[in-house]
């Protein structure tokens, strides 16, 4: 039997009665309880043994018990489970905090043991945040079996709450200051011993007092190298644990060869000692990597912040009564009351009482917004004048303010390629400077064996590509971050790459350029072969079919409930109209070409038929939208053009106000979408901005698509920006800000690959001394962190309307 004296699987100590054994890695392995056996046999019966061998930390204690399994399945609950879980179908998605993660072998294994879980489609594990997304078919499995799978290989993962987001973010931050704080202070000892050595301030010492300083800088330096240089080790140790490098090796080997030769000097008591060097490496590493941390954590916190919106309990009106309940246990149908002065908890819809609403927090628009019984009302904003009862209408989840951190957090998790093909360039170049600080060693030692230590490391320091690493995602992140100032919300990192390179720009005309906000303006009647038909008549039935639809024309033809008429086997044709029975008959309401009726007079776009006879046609008419033409003036020069269903006349008329040359009427979202394909072969890059359901499929083939504000659901999935407010000149900010990055990220890499390049020879021919090397390393990524931040500065926040 194995002799071993610390669980194999957690390396606590073996109690002398415990006898858990199992065969792993070639070996007969001994482990402290039956938990971690199971989770070792876990890990050995999925084809995961490669988990032990790369690891770079034991793992935490396992629970086995019953227990454990019990509170997992409390999850599947219906009713914590719909707190937590965001459902969009038979697709389910959670955010977790998993306790545990050490390195980047621990998300390895997370991920491939959640993979192995039947229903799961994704999962990403973020090592730095301890934090894990899953996406999993909730026909096919259950989110206990997921959080069960992760806890049998020793990990405990429950449900991620956004209200720690901040305190990890403070968590971190501390500790950072902590190891920053300490090499700070001792870094200062350091180098006044050796500025003593150095320039003879303590005069001409003997040998035992120069050796005693070397011995007590030895001792300073130790908790430097080994606690807040640790930063670096674990880093570099878990890249090599899996066969890679990345930019922690060559600092943590320059760090090591710089410290061990300079003990082996303190030691041998002959040579030199680089003490100083190592500190201030250290030091000036770190307070690079904090303003890193503290750029890019700016914009992943706003998501959080958004949340703080949200109050904490509301007044639940229960048989008459007000009582208070937590915010987050709302439900569709529940009713509340909200006060003047109060933040309203979740989206809902007024159904008594009157109000103005501060929408400022979500829409950017600082003027109050007029609510009355019917209009709905948005989780975050706050009542100003009257209370108001509301009926809810969708849970905390699945507010509008809780898609907005999530969709925040979705373009912060990706990667846009520039800064994939930056990682690639750095990861080779990593490699490039570890042979050449080799070749570097091999050449000195034959010419000049004293400095060839020295010139070696001289070359691993200057020339490590941390600046390259953050040239991309600190400019992201800064942009982003400002972007959420001016309620513009990416779903995509990538589209700040691609904005700039548009030539292109394709309209949607209601809802987009227009208001929105139609009315109707002329009825005319036709075909009285019976008298059933009057101009009320007319109306009614009009009204009750475009209560089916969403499109915002429909709109115009609104009624009050108790007049709408029975409307039965209804079929909506979006982008064309709606038909359904009425008491027997068949009605059909659209565009001319869906009633199969040629246009007798061109200012009338929405004609009615009974049984396929033309009984009216109405005009309907829209405003242009505040904003729209500063923005189309500003898109002048990439082609500005229409694509609407809407009637000849109104687009015509609509183009002309604007200024644009190019338009298109009566498309179908197929018409629409053949169109956008036709350029795109071209060799076009197509912008396209739009809002209806219909807009949805051009949306996802446009090179770059916008949803505007109070866009469909369809159209939001669709897109690659939301915008959150009504003036579509805002878009502006969002072209300078894109033009901006990619000239930002262009001239990080400039400056990043211009400072290696000149670096790089000095230090092989040992002009640059390690201290200079540190210096111009750290400088380097400190300005291209610099340059990013500068970003947060380009646009002017509007400031709020006085007076409202």
């Amino acid at each position: 039997m194995p002799k071993n004296t610390t669980c194999f699987h957690c390396a606590e100590p073996i109690p002398e009665s415990a006898h858990f054994h199992l065969s792993l890695l070639g070996a007969e392995q001994s482990f402290c309880c039956p938990g971690c056996k199971a989770v070792a046999q876990a890990v050995v019966e999925n084809g995961l043994e490669d988990y032990y061998r790369y690891r770079s930390e034991p793992a935490e204690k396992a629970q086995g018990d019953e227990a454990l399994l019990e509170k997992l399945r409390l999850y599947d609950n219906p009713v914590l489970r719909d707190e937590l879980v965001v459902d969009e179908g038979e697709k389910s998605t959670i955010q977790l905090t998993v306790s545990g993660i050490k390195c980047a072998a621990c998300a390895w294994l997370i991920e491939k043991q959640c993979l192995q879980v039947e229903g799961v489609n994704r999962i990403g594990v973020d090592v730095a945040a301890n934090r894990a997304t899953v996406e999993w078919n909730n026909q096919r499995t259950k989110l206990s079996d997921i959080l069960s799978s992760i806890a049998t290989i020793g990990y405990d993962a429950s449900p991620f709450q956004p209200d720690s987001h901040e305190q990890v973010f403070k968590n971190e931050s501390k500790r950072f200051l902590k190891k920053l704080g300490l090499s700070g202070l001792l870094t200062m000892q350091v180098m006044m011993l050796a500025f003593g050595l150095y320039f003879g301030v303590f005069g001409d010492i003997d040998t035992e007092t120069r050796s005693y300083f070397h011995w007590v800088s030895l001792l300073l330096t130790t908790p430097v190298v080994f606690y807040s240089g640790s930063e670096f080790f674990s880093r570099a140790l878990s890249a090599l644990a899996l066969k890679e490098v990345n930019m922690d090796v060559p600092i943590s080997l320059a760090i090591m060869i710089i410290f061990g030769s300079s003990c082996w000097a303190t030691i041998q008591d002959s040579g030199t000692v680089y003490f100083e060097s190592v500190c201030m490496f250290i030091f000036l590493l770190l307070i690079s990597r904090f303003l890193e941390h503290q750029s890019r954590k700016k914009a992943a916190t706003i998501a959080a912040n958004t949340n703080k919106h949200i109050p904490v309990t509301a007044h639940l009106l229960h048989e008459g009564q007000e009582v208070e309940a937590l915010a987050r246990s709302l439900k569709p149908g529940d009713r509340v009351r909200v006060k003047p002065g109060e933040t309203i908890p979740v989206d809902a819809k007024v159904v008594s009482g009157s109000s103005d609403v501060d929408e400022s927090m979500l829409t950017g628009e600082f003027r109050h917004i007029a609510k009355d019984v019917g209009s709905n009302v948005l989780g975050g904003t706050i009542n100003q004048s009257s209370v108001m009862e509301l009926r809810v209408e969708k849970r905390l989840q699945n507010s509008v303010v809780q898609e907005i951190s999530r969709l925040q957090e979705l373009a912060l998790s990706q990667k846009p390629r520039i800064a994939v093909l930056v990682d690639n360039i750095a990861k080779y170049f990593v490699y490039a400077v570890l042979i050449l600080a080799v070749i570097t060693y091999l050449y000195w030692t034959l010419v000049s064996p004293e400095h060839a230590l020295l010139y070696a490391v001289a070359v691993l320091v200057a020339t490590c590509p941390c600046a390259l690493g953050l040239a991309t995602p600190t400019a992201l992140t800064a942009a982003m971050a400002k972007l959420k100032e001016f309620n513009i919300i990416l779903k995509s990192a990538d589209f700040l790459e691609n904005l700039p390179n548009i030539d292109t720009v394709i309209f949607d005309k209601t809802g987009t350029l227009t208001e929105g906000k139609f009315s109707l303006t002329d009825i005319q009647l036709h075909d009285f072969a019976d008298n059933e038909h009057d101009a009320m008549r007319v109306k009614a039935i009009a009204a009750s079919l475009e209560a089916h639809s969403e499109h915002p024309i429909a709109a115009a033809f609104q009624n009050p409930p108790n007049t709408l008429l029975n409307v039965e086997q209804v079929k909506v044709h979006t982008g064309a109209g709606v038909e359904g029975m009425i008491k027997g008959r068949h009605y059909a309401i659209g565009s001319p070409s869906f009633i199969g009726v040629k246009e007798e007079n061109g200012s009338f776009n929405v004609l009615l038929s009974c049984d396929n006879k033309h009984i009216a046609s109405f005009t309907v008419k829209d405003t242009i939208a505040s904003g729209t033409k500063e923005f189309v003036n500003s898109v002048a020069h990439l082609n500005p053009t229409i694509l609407s269903g809407d009637a000849e006349i109104n687009v015509a008329d609509t183009a002309k106000q604007l200024g644009i040359q190019h338009w298109r009427s009566r498309c179908l979202p197929k018409d629409k979408l053949a169109y956008i394909e036709q350029l795109q072969q071209q060799g076009k890059r197509v912008l396209m901005i739009g809002d209806g359901i219909n807009d949805g499929p051009v949306l996802a083939q446009a090179d770059v698509s916008i949803a505007v504000n109070k866009a469909t659901d369809l159209a939001k999935n669709a897109a690659d920006v939301i915008m959150m407010r009504d003036n579509i000149s805002t878009l502006n900010v969002l072209f300078r800000i894109a033009k901006r990055t990619k000239v930002t990220i262009r001239s990080n890499i400039l400056w990043a690959l211009g400072y290696n390049s000149c670096a790089l020879p000095l230090a092989m021919t040992g002009v640059l001394a390690p201290w200079m090397a540190v210096i111009g390393m750290s400088l380097s990524s400190i300005i291209v962190v610099f340059n990013s931040t500068r970003l947060l500065s380009t646009e002017k926040k509007p400031a709020k309307i006085s007076g409202v």
